[in-house]
């Protein structure tokens, strides 16, 4: 068996999944090689060498990565803040490791400007309707507030507010998430505002969904879609969060979207992908998943509410442990230029994300249900692995924001752990989910009871239906 090294750069259970799906290739004996942002269990268990970089410092990752250059035979990254930070180019350049995500110049979601412009550019049907607010423009608030205000005007109040550059002020707000008056958007706007650029879009009525695809610069290979759950609580409630969960059919389109409506997103990445590549640097420049995109379905079109230069997290926690394909093969094709499709067992999978009190706004929002006396005890992940017993392969327990410290495994303030169940339905693997989430213990932790709930996906299903009657 060959044997091959792997660096692996890792946030969370996105990077956890990669290193479980490295870690069981039948064809490859694969050392891993990961910087990490905390002392995560699994990867320490499964690693070569493990580094701890809590801010993941694109140098210090080079230096890692220097230091291992002779066993490394690829890199490969999923947080997003390495890749906007030029983590592909640095290490290229002074190690000549190929690693596996884009450059930082094909790294878009640094900015959510320069996302509209380029699609306004290749795909503006594809474009919600939006305006650029630029600090230089305007001498003074009352100016600013005048044209924020007329623009609220033609958008009839429904509008999202984003700062240009990542995590820059209160971030993205949302009319009827964050603010119900103009007086409100304004405040968010201004707080982002004294940072810099500020974008306002049209906020577009409909269901989401959530685009992959695997890209070798020359070619894309979409990935089934999937729905990622935001909100804290069960029904959608309470405040967005980076996902408490996620789903996907047991093929490629979701239960409440048509074959259309999906040929309709991969034509539309498919034009954007092949007119992009002709003004990237290179066509390797978009190597990766440069395509993590998310979609809002009207029942009419499909338009992007943002594109991101990663895999998705949950979203491709869906996609990895259900390839029929050696991951490890599906690497060297894409760094060979010559990766144009994958295989996929054929069944559903559903993902649920377990979380600490702190996040979501659980402990504000319950004070009485929350189970104060384990916050700070170890979380304990035996009777969730012991599932594999019962269920194989079609359970996977993925750690994500844990550390390990002295043997016990602690919570840190993101989401905790994530449990992939799959099953020939949604409902199969939903329940291997859950019933994953109710075998950890400790940590006082809590998750949503209703990913992929068939009452959820009907409630899709009828949303969807009364769109396309409006037609």
């Amino acid at each position: 068996m060959e044997k091959i090294g792997v660096l692996v750069i890792s946030y969370g259970a996105r990077e956890t999944a990669m290193v479980d799906i490295f870690a069981r290739s039948p064809n490859y004996k694969v050392e891993l090689y990961v910087a990490d942002k905390q002392r995560n269990p699994f990867n320490v268990k499964k690693s070569a060498k493990h580094v701890v970089m809590p801010d993941l410092n694109v140098k210090d990752i080079c230096k890692f990565a220097e230091k291992n250059k002779d066993r490394l035979d690829f890199g490969i990254v999923g947080p997003e803040k390495p890749i906007i930070e030029g983590i592909r180019n640095l290490v290229e350049k002074r190690t000549g490791i190929p690693m596996i995500c884009p450059t930082k110049e094909c790294a878009i979601e640094a900015s959510k400007i320069q996302q509209r412009l380029l699609f306004h550019e290749i795909v503006p049907e594809a474009n919600p309707r939006y305006k650029i607010f630029n600090p230089k423009d305007y001498g003074s608030q009352e100016k600013v507030k005048s044209a924020v205000y007329k623009w609220l005007d033609e958008l009839e109040n429904k509008a999202v507010v984003k700062p240009d550059e990542p995590a820059a002020g209160k971030g993205v707000g949302v009319w009827g998430d964050h603010f119900t008056s103009r007086e409100q958007l304004f405040e968010h706007f201004l707080s982002n505002f004294q940072h810099g650029q500020v974008i306002i879009e049209e906020k577009i009525e409909g269901e989401e969904s959530s685009f992959q695809a695997f890209c070798d610069g020359k070619h894309i290979t979409p990935l089934p879609d999937t729905r990622d759950y935001k909100r804290a609580f069960d029904d959608d409630m309470g405040p967005n969060t980076g996902g408490m969960g996620s789903y996907k059919a047991k093929g490629d389109v979701l239960p409440f979207l048509t074959y259309s409506e999906r040929r309709k997103e991969v034509t539309i990445v498919n034009t954007l992908f092949e007119k992009w590549r002709k003004t990237a640097l290179n066509d390797a420049g978009l190597r990766g998943v440069p395509f993590y995109m998310a979609f809002m379905h009207t029942g009419k079109e499909s338009k992007i509410l943002e594109n991101n230069s990663r895999p998705g997290d949950p979203e491709i926690i869906n996609i990895l442990p259900i390839l029929k394909d050696d991951f490890v093969d599906v690497c060297f094709k894409i760094l060979e230029g010559n990766l144009t499709r994958v295989e996929l067992e054929r069944a559903a999978t559903v993902l649920t994300y377990k979380v600490p009190l702190s996040y979501g706004g659980y402990l504000d929002t319950f004070p009485n249900l929350a189970n104060k006396s384990e916050i700070d005890t170890p979380v304990d992940l035996k009777k969730a692995y012991e599932l594999t017993k019962k269920h194989g392969d079609r359970i996977c327990v993925y750690p994500a924001s844990l550390e390990l410290r002295d043997g016990e495994t602690y919570a840190l303030k993101s989401r905790a752990v994530g449990v992939l169940g799959v099953g020939d339905t949604i409902e199969e693997a939903r329940q291997i989910s859950l019933e994953g989430m109710e075998a950890i213990s400790g940590g006082a932790l809590w998750h949503r009871t209703d990913i992929a709930s068939k009452q959820h996906i009907q409630k899709s299903a009828k949303h969807m239906e009364e769109l396309r009657r409006r037609k």
